[in-house]
């Protein structure tokens, strides 16, 4: 299908949700920004990430490779402490994950159904007043020991509540049917219990590192984009400018949708949302059909040429849209060769990021 067409003027005061055309890349002139080093998210060292990366391994290993990977985490969150600011001993104490902790037990409080293939998970903290202890961004490890089998199935996901918010901790899960995790969790009732572990650091973010990102995920990629996302627009002293391309099979399979078009109706000078649908309505007027495509990237993503300090692309999503985006991770800790279609538009390694 051909792009829609586009405008390269600035974004106005209050754009509305539902568009017939992409605007322009630009964003209307604002404030100069606050001090980027007031109320600065904890920066994990390059140790620390290479230590996380590993954990990734145990994913298809041995028993003996997924004990490497806790160790891995373990250490990770160790190196992360020490580079965090100094943190006052009472709160530290209503930390749930950090330091060197082993696997702990979360019970499962709240089931919500999204859409046919995906629910939301709320799992209850020790104490009412206990945060994560994840930070931006940051992943945990889930782990259940399937019956009759020989080791534990462990997977990660970006959780989907606020770092700050007290008591407990919610998952975003779409179900693959060929996902054990996926699966165990879908069958999971309120009151039964999952070991969790982390966090995992990602990609170390602190207010105002880019003037511009852009995020591009498919499906469930959207969580960790949605953290990052989260994380900024209630920092007001963060004035990155975000945009977002969604893929999605169907309308249906948006998730955050809500969420989403709140920030964008909140932030509209800041944010802008576009969604691409593989299979569309005829009623589809607020973004694309058919698949991401490198027109409509050269039309809403900021300029390669800005520079390696002013922009970043984020990209999360199934291998599929992966490899056409932007090429597969090479491993978790190497980010392998930069392909795609990103690549084809001019950015360089250094501008792009494979969650």
């Amino acid at each position: 299908m051909s792009l829609l067409v586009a405008s390269r003027s600035a974004f106005r005061a209050a754009a509305p949700l539902k568009r017939l055309q992409f605007q322009a890349r630009h964003y209307a002139t604002e404030q100069p920004s606050a001090d980027p080093k007031k109320n600065n998210t904890a920066l994990y060292g390059a140790g620390a990430l290479a230590a996380a990366g590993a954990a990734y391994y145990f994913l298809g290993g041995s028993s003996g490779a997924a004990k490497k990977a806790e160790e891995k985490v373990k250490d990770a969150a160790a190196a992360a402490a020490k580079q965090a600011p100094a943190t006052p001993s009472s709160e530290v104490k209503k930390a749930l994950l950090g330091g060197d902790q082993g696997w702990i037990s979360l019970k499962l409080e709240d089931v919500e159904i999204v859409n046919h293939n995906t629910k939301r998970f709320r799992f209850r903290l020790p104490e009412d007043d206990m945060v994560s202890g994840l930070h931006i961004a940051s992943a945990i490890l889930t782990k259940f020991q399937p019956i009759g089998g020989d080791k534990p199935v462990i997977r990660p996901y970006t959780p989907i509540s606020d770092e700050d918010a007290r008591g407990y901790l919610d998952l975003l899960v779409k179900r693959y049917p060929d996902g054990p995790m996926s699966i165990h969790l879908h069958e999971m009732v309120p009151g039964q219990r999952l070991d969790v572990k982390g966090p995992l650091p990602k990609y170390p973010w602190s207010p105002n590192k880019h003037e511009h990102i852009a995020l591009i995920a498919g499906g469930t990629g959207i969580t960790p984009m949605y953290q990052l996302i989260r994380a900024i627009f209630k920092n007001p002293d963060d004035k990155t400018k975000v945009t977002l391309v969604f893929g999605n099979v169907s309308e249906e399979d948006i998730l955050l949708k809500n969420e989403l078009a709140h920030l964008e109706n909140t932030f509209p000078r800041r944010f802008r949302a576009f969604y691409v649908l593989d299979k569309a309505p005829a009623s589809w007027t607020a973004g694309q059909q058919g698949y991401i495509t490198k027109e409509l990237l050269k039309t809403v993503l900021p300029e390669p040429k800005e520079g390696n300090d002013k922009i970043k692309v984020f990209v999360c999503g199934p291998p599929g849209m992966m490899e056409l985006i932007s090429g597969n991770k090479k491993s978790p800790k190497d980010q392998g060769e930069l392909k795609g279609l990103l690549k084809e538009l001019g950015y360089t390694p250094e501008q792009v990021y494979k969650f």
